[in-house]
Formats: C-alpha cells, sequence, structure tokens
C-alpha cells in the first residue's frame, strides 16, 4: 500500500528535485481545507497539472505556477472562485473542469483573464445544459480554440500529447510507482521530470 504521507516526506526530502518536475499527477490524493499537501510554488518548472477527484471545493490555495500550461481538475467539487487562477497559472492554454458543480456562465467568465486558454472542458456540468451552451461560451471566451473537445465548427481536437502521456503511466502503474519510490530516495537521483502520486485502497 502506498501512503501519500509517506510519499510527500520522501518528496521533501528531495526538495530541490522538485524545481525539475515538469509534470505532476496527483489524481486521487485527499486535500485537506483546499490545499493538496506537498503541492507548493517550488514546483516553479511544472506544466502539466492532474488533480483528479481529490476533493478540492475551491482553487483559491493553488500554489503560484508560472509556467503551467495545462491544468485537470476534474471530478471535484468547485463551484466558483476560478478568477485566482489568472494570477496563479497566467500561461494555462488548457483547463479541464469536467465534473464539478459549475451552474452558469458567470462562474466561467473570469476565464477571460486568462489570455493563452485555448482548450476548456466543462463536460457533466449543470452549466452544459443551458440553451445555447456552446455559442455562449465561444462569445464570452473569444481565446478558446475548443469547447469539450471541439471547435467552433464542431470539429474535433486533436489529442494531447499530455493526455497521451499520461494514459501510457497507466498502462503499467504498479511497476511504475514501484520505480519512483525507489528512485526518489535514491541519494543518487540525478534529475526528475515526472512524478505521480497514487493512493491505495
Amino acid at each position: 500500500r502506498l501512503s501519500f504521507t509517506r510519499l510527500y516526506f520522501a518528496v521533501r526530502a528531495r526538495t530541490h528535485y522538485s524545481k525539475n518536475v515538469k509534470e505532476l499527477v496527483l489524481d486521487n490524493c485527499r486535500s485537506n481545507e483546499g490545499k493538496i499537501e506537498g503541492l507548493t510554488d517550488e514546483f516553479e518548472e511544472l506544466e502539466f497539472l492532474s488533480t483528479i477527484n481529490v476533493g478540492l471545493t475551491s482553487v483559491a490555495n493553488l500554489p503560484k505556477l508560472n509556467k503551467l500550461k495545462k491544468l485537470e481538475l476534474s471530478d471535484n467539487r468547485i463551484s466558483g472562485g476560478l478568477e485566482v487562477l489568472a494570477e496563479k497559472c497566467p500561461n494555462l492554454t488548457h483547463l479541464n473542469l469536467s465534473g464539478n458543480k459549475i451552474k452558469d456562465l458567470s462562474t466561467i467568465e473570469p476565464l477571460k483573464k486568462l489570455e493563452s486558454l485555448k482548450s476548456l472542458d466543462l463536460f457533466n456540468c449543470e452549466v452544459t445544459n443551458l440553451n445555447d451552451y456552446r455559442e455562449n461560451v465561444f462569445k464570452l471566451l473569444p481565446q478558446l480554440t475548443y469547447l469539450d473537445g471541439y471547435d467552433k465548427e464542431d470539429k474535433e481536437a486533436p489529442d494531447s500529447d499530455a493526455e497521451a502521456y499520461v494514459e501510457g503511466l497507466d498502462d503499467d502503474e504498479d511497476d511504475e510507482d514501484g520505480m519512483f519510490l525507489k528512485s526518489l530516495t535514491d541519494t543518487v537521483l540525478q534529475d526528475v521530470s515526472v512524478i505521480k502520486l497514487r493512493l491505495r485502497n
């Protein structure tokens, strides 16, 4: 069984390696009062962050991650407060909010300030049930190219490299998690580009 607390202390013991991490997967880890233990602004090179199903109700406690481009927040309980993303993650290009408690267009209006945002996913959010939902979102966020995987002309977005990478990680997660723990605690570790943390029941 993998303990997130144990992994947290392992990561903290190698704090200087966090500066090299570009992709971080924290799916199914538990947040505490909107915070994910161990996720700090020390991950200054982070470009891809996945926090699927971690119990988040807000993004207010996300660290400042200036280089972050892709943020996965699906299957949480976020209902608002998205204005902080422009400050915390100003260079986002892809944002997945599927499966959250987003009910109206005013909730996503602050995303206007994310000038580089090209792709937004809102699958399984109540807002998608509104009349003329797609048309109104594209009007509200003119910088968008893709909404829920399709552009204004209903052409499907190409697969993202980050998504393909994460899927590849899942193919053999047991071996990779074991290798991660071994390498993370190895004193001769020279570089880290990806960290993947998982909880086991």
